[in-house]
């Protein structure tokens, strides 16, 4: 069927609400973190977000409504079209401090790589139910799912954006744990991984191998590389049990906080409204990771199992990574926090993610 017809009672509506609820912390962390604080009253960030938000659950009907099998077969379609516009951004695109990741559309930017992430999750879950009918995947089955990774891979490296690549690769690598894979196959691809990685630091730009020094080192450059790491860790251990307060937070305040609505964004609530409000956040995110497992366990296909599984990849690499920059524990990568960060194309991505869990919960039986 290419539309599910499905009533009220079909939605889930535990996990719509904890996506709102989310969403609605965000929005708050937001407006706190730039409301009067040099921002002009045409370019409030927390105004966009909403607009954002309010597109981003069209995309999520849009991917609640095809039915998962109608968008697996179209999958490779989807694919070929991110690819291409990741191709284009490079030659075309709009650069923003050294980084060419957006593409103009009127008064909007767009950022092609982050909706690459779960188009990336549509095609890699076609790919590997095709390669594993015959069982266990081996070497020579992965041959088109690496090369499905590589593509946009490379493409986003060159942007740079070297986070989001990462990301990606992480991302594929789990869904191909999570299909099954030979005990031979899984040596070949650690010896690989790790040559890999060893390669991929002569590719990296300055500051991204600051980053990583920084992070082994983190008081080697409190002023430079360290600064951002720095003012979010004192962010968050200021906040103390109950925090400061609604839009009384010093660091993001006065402005020593650096990304504070971006990707800094659990740094915010952290210090305003304290542990409490962080495990709020913490428990929230928990709840739609285990609901999305919950999905994926009980999907009627090795395909459904892969897309819902995928997802709950996508979301929760985004949360630990993010969390763990936030909090000095991992290097500063530039991950948006799902559903919190400002940001159109994190948010858009997200809740198409969020529409696929709700799809293939639809159609398990």
């Amino acid at each position: 069927m290419l539309i599910t017809r499905i009533s009220i009672k079909d939605l889930d509506w535990v996990l719509l609400a904890l996506t709102l609820s989310l969403a609605s912390i965000g929005l708050l962390a937001i407006y706190s973190a730039t409301h009067g604080k040099g921002v002009s009253s045409v370019d409030v960030y927390y105004i966009r977000q909403i607009w954002w938000l309010a597109i981003g659950a069209l995309f999520m009907a849009f991917t609640t409504l095809v039915d998962y099998r109608t968008l697996g077969r179209y999958a490779y379609v989807f694919y070929g079209i991110i690819v291409l516009s990741l191709a284009y951004l490079l030659l075309f695109g709009k650069a923003v401090s050294g980084a060419q990741r957006w593409i103009e559309l009127g008064s909007i930017n767009f950022q092609p790589s982050e909706l690459s992430k779960v188009i990336l999750v549509l095609a890699l879950a076609k790919c590997l139910q095709d390669k594993s009918r015959g069982g266990l995947l081996g070497f020579r089955s992965l041959l088109l799912p690496v090369g499905l990774v590589l593509l946009p891979f490379a493409l986003v490296v060159k942007q740079p954006d070297l986070g989001t690549a990462l990301l990606l690769a992480l991302m594929a690598v789990i869904m191909v744990f999570l299909c099954g894979i030979k005990r031979r196959t899984l040596i070949y691809m650690l010896v690989l991984a790790l040559g890999l990685t060893l390669l991929l630091w002569y590719f990296m730009e300055d500051y991204q191998q600051g980053r990583v020094i920084n992070f082994l080192y983190p008081n080697a450059d409190p002023s430079g590389a360290g600064y951002q790491s720095l003012q979010s860790k004192i962010a968050v251990g200021s906040g103390g049990i109950t925090g400061k307060g609604i839009m009384a937070g010093t660091q993001s305040g006065l402005n020593f906080l650096p990304e504070k609505h971006t990707d800094f964004i659990f740094a915010v609530v952290a210090e305003e409204l304290g542990f409490f409000g962080s495990s709020l956040v913490l428990f929230l995110y928990l709840a739609i990771i285990i609901k999305g497992l919950n999905i994926a366990f009980s999907a009627r296909d090795l395909l459904g199992v892969l897309m819902a599984g995928g997802v709950v990849i996508m979301l929760s690499l985004h949360v630990v990574l993010n969390i763990a920059m936030t909090v000095g524990m991992a290097p500063v990568v530039g991950i948006p926090l799902p559903l919190m960060s400002y940001g159109g194309s994190s948010v858009v991505t997200t809740m198409a993610g969020i529409g696929l869990l709700m799809n293939v919960r639809i159609n398990k039986s």
